[in-house]
């Protein structure tokens, strides 16, 4: 891929978020949690830079749900949820077709709401079938959602949130992700 279709592929794919604020504060929020995170468990700079750029773009697929969908304050119907859950192979397929670097992103994108019991979407892989850069995205993704308002619901304060994690550890999340994640919350605080 020539440096120019390249710069056009990355300006296409970040400039989707310029629209929805809220949106592109949570990836950022992701991102440095997710980086965070990363630093602790000591991943490669392979494995970090490639878990930091796919936390900033997990939610890419959002951007193609109908907002009526994306804003509902009410709970989602079953058609509802069958919608908003392509987002995660929505945004994959994107990082797919801008190439290069960006698919390389397309797995973890892909897989950051599997859950460890295998109970996840979109194909229900469980324990380490799952990249784990997805399993920690997962982590952070989960954490800053439930410390964030939503117009459907309050946010829950951090030390519920922790509580939260606890409780999904071995089942929605990576345990030993969990752990780790909580360690370096305690630290930072």
């Amino acid at each position: 891929m020539s440096r120019g279709r390249l710069r056009h592929s990355a300006l296409r794919v970040t400039s989707l978020f310029v629209w929805d604020g809220d949106l592109f504060a949570h990836a950022w929020r992701v991102m440095r949690l997710a980086q965070s995170l990363a630093t602790f468990l000591d991943l490669s700079l392979q494995k970090r830079t490639r878990l930091v750029r796919a936390a900033l773009l997990h939610d890419l697929g959002k951007w193609f749900i109908p907002e009526t969908i994306l804003y509902k304050a009410a709970p989602l119907t079953e058609e509802e949820w069958a919608i908003m859950r392509r987002h995660p192979q929505i945004g994959s397929s994107l990082l797919l077709k801008a190439g290069g670097q960006w698919a390389d992103l397309a797995p973890v994108v892909l897989a950051h709401h599997e859950r460890w019991d295998g109970r996840g979407y979109p194909y229900g892989l469980p324990g380490e079938q799952i990249p784990l850069e997805a399993r920690i995205l997962a982590v952070a993704d989960a954490y800053d959602a439930m410390i964030s308002s939503r117009v459907y619901r309050q946010a829950l304060s951090p030390a519920e949130a922790r509580d939260e994690l606890q409780n999904g550890a071995g089942s929605q999340f990576d345990p030993h992700v969990v752990a780790a994640f909580l360690e370096v919350l305690e630290r930072e605080e």
